[in-house]
């Protein structure tokens, strides 16, 4: 159940991390989760524990960490093109 709940956060975590930013990340659900698993480890990095945990996740540094991963991933795309 435990993976489930990460799953669904880490999704609703990249989602509001592409409203955000106003930039999109690829792949829809599938790509929200990634997004928000990667970006909450991104953040956990840079910033540390603190703040709420929802699903396993500090919301705070993850979804600041998942607005640094879609922005920079934007830009990947923007400058291959």
């Amino acid at each position: 159940m435990e993976f489930l709940w990460m799953l669904i956060v880490g999704g609703v975590i990249g989602w509001l991390a592409q409203v955000i930013s106003h930039k999109n990340f690829p792949g829809g659900i599938i790509g929200n989760i990634v997004a928000g698993i990667l970006g909450s480890w991104l953040g956990a990095a840079l910033l540390g524990s603190f703040g709420p945990v929802v699903g396993g996740f500090y919301i705070v540094p993850a979804i600041i960490g998942a607005i640094i991963l879609v922005f920079l991933f934007s830009l990947i795309i923007r400058s291959r093109r």
